[in-house]
């Protein structure tokens, strides 16, 4: 599967499918919030928060692609992500393109 931020792949001919998306929600424990919390006093990156996003990026991912090869698409062009807080120490994250297949 072809996936990129483009809005067309070199050389091929493509038929839009529509619009695929992969999202996910997911918050930290407690103990690494108060770690979190205690780290934003002091400065610096939060590396509980950098691996939950770093995650979450991937479980959309992998959702969106899942969601495109269902409608038998070879590729998914425009790809973005897109996140969003809904609530303290927790976080959505989107990926979302438009799935094509080759001509």
């Amino acid at each position: 599967m072809v996936v990129t931020t483009a809005n067309f792949i070199p050389d091929k001919e493509l038929e839009i499918l529509g619009i695929v998306k992969g999202n996910v929600v997911q918050s930290k424990n407690i103990g690494r919030d108060f770690m979190a919390s205690l780290k934003n006093i002091a400065g610096g990156e939060i590396k509980g928060y950098t691996e939950m996003l770093a995650e979450s990026r991937d479980t959309a991912y992998y959702r969106m692609v899942e969601e495109a090869k269902n409608l038998g698409a070879d590729a998914v062009i425009c790809m973005r992500f897109a996140s969003a807080s809904l609530m303290q120490g927790t976080s959505e994250m989107m990926a979302y393109g438009t799935a094509v297949k080759f001509v």
